[in-house]
């Protein structure tokens, strides 16, 4: 949920440095079907219910999944701010690799929220001892924003470069929005004659 909000903070930034939204139209994603696929398949699979049921297969999904976004993500570099972005996918691919196919969460971070540290698989969980505990789940939004959960290093990377992506692409000159070259156009020359 934390990496949502820099969807917002990303249109306000543009915005404020006199961005247009038509900018938006202008970002081409390849794969972008992978990264939606991958991250609706993690969505599903940290409902209680399917986490209940699929049990240790859990571990395999939400690692493949992670490695096809991160794949799908590496394809769109030449997007600006993608490189952000997936260095914070890596991060967090690294943390969960190490760990086992968990994303570990720290007990402070789990304890603001009011999480029990022994909830089981999710896409955060409590681990005694992690590897590379320093790109793990280590902060938490306040409990008072709707969606709030712990986040990690690589989140907070992510998030960034949404917003690098964002501010970016609305910061696009018009021109190269509409594709249209008016440079040849005399201002002198009636309307008519232009058709």
């Amino acid at each position: 949920m934390f990496i949502l909000y820099a969807i917002p903070a990303g249109l306000l930034a543009g915005f404020a440095l006199g961005g247009r939204p038509r900018g938006l139209t202008t970002i081409q994603f390849r794969f972008a079907w992978v990264i939606l696929l991958g991250l609706a398949i993690q969505l599903v699979l940290f409902s209680d219910q399917v986490t209940a049921w699929i049990g240790a297969a859990g571990m395999p999904i939400y690692v493949l999944s992670t490695v096809a976004v991160a794949a799908a993500i590496a394809a769109n570099l030449r997007v600006g701010g993608m490189p952000i972005v997936l260095a914070g996918a890596l991060s967090n691919l690294a943390a969960i690799v190490a760990n086992g196919g968990y994303m570990p969460a720290s007990a402070d971070a789990l304890a603001a929220l009011g999480y029990a540290t022994d909830r089981g698989y999710s896409n955060s969980s409590f681990v005694t001892d992690p590897a590379l505990p320093w790109l793990t789940d280590i902060f938490s939004l306040p409990d008072w924003l709707p969606g709030s959960n712990v986040f990690s290093v690589g989140d907070i990377l992510i998030a960034l470069g949404v917003v690098v992506v964002i501010v970016a692409a609305m910061r696009t000159p018009v021109a190269a929005v509409t594709g249209a070259d008016t440079t040849h156009l005399d201002r002198t020359t009636p309307e008519s004659a232009r058709a």
